[in-house]
Order: structure tokens, then sequence, then C-alpha cells
């Protein structure tokens, strides 16, 4: 696992996110899904999503959202990141569901958020709901899937 030295070295835009083992990660966008998906012979069809109105970000019971972090990221080459849920949020029945973050993968990065209690909750946009941990991959390449975005 990278610790805050190396963190502020290789992810500079987030230099006031960095904490001790990790990178805090914040709300950007919530969504949620009003079209059907599917994934046959690895071909990729996503859900039709609708926006909710920001700021605040109210979710609905038992209703699973894809959510937006508040900038692009890149990971280095010779890295990956595992993304893990604050606390915070799993002591109000809130979970996120991530996938592994890979070298050098670029691009917004998308998390499920699930409201997994019995009542509304709300969540202002900015707020942190995960902490990315960045670990050292040796002998890897790097990440040319489907997800990436063109660099700025």
């Amino acid at each position: 696992m990278i610790g805050e030295q190396e963190l502020n070295n290789l992810f500079p835009n987030f230099k006031e996110l960095i904490q001790p083992a990790g990178i805090d990660l914040r709300v950007d966008e919530i969504f949620r899904q009003v079209g059907p998906g599917s994934l046959i012979d690895d071909e990729k069809k996503l859900p039709e999503l609708e926006l909710l109105k920001p700021p605040i970000y109210t979710l609905k019971p038992k209703t699973a959202y894809i959510v937006t972090v508040d900038r692009k990221i890149k990971i280095p080459k010779g890295y990956s990141m595992l993304y893990i849920p604050r606390s915070t949020l799993l002591r109000s029945f809130i979970t996120i569901h991530t996938a592994l973050g890979d070298p050098g993968f670029y691009g917004t990065l998308q998390f499920l958020l699930v409201n997994q209690g019995k009542y509304d909750y709300t969540i202002k946009k900015g707020e942190r709901i995960a902490q990315g941990v960045v670990f050292a991959v040796e002998g890897s390449g790097e990440y040319k899937g489907s997800y990436q975005e063109k660099e700025d």
C-alpha cells in the first residue's frame, strides 16, 4: 500500500484529499436507472440513466444509483487502486460497490451507491464517499478498455 508522501507525488490533483493511507473521493453526480442494460457475449449495453437534481441528492430506500467522483483520475502505470467506502456511509446503511482501478486508467470514476436502509438518505454534492487505496503492481501493462477517456 502506498502512503501519504508518495500519494502526493503520484496524484498532485488530489493534494487536499490525501489521507495517511489513501485518497478521499467526493460525490459529483448521482444517477438513477431508467432503462434496461445487458451483457451478452461480451457486448455491453449500459442502462439508460437519469441525473438526480443536485446539490442535495435524496437516495430512496432499497434503491441503487450510479455515482460519479468529482474529478478525473489518472492511475500511473505500475499502480492499481482499490476503492473502499467511508465508514460514515456504512453506518448509515449506504453501501458502495466498486471495481479495481487498473494501471494506466484515466477517466471519471463511477461506483454503485445503494441505500440498504428503510429510510431516505440525503447527501450533498462534494461529500466524501470513498477512499482510493493505491498499491504498486509489478510487471503490469496499462488499461486499454472501453471506459478509458482521452486525457485533457
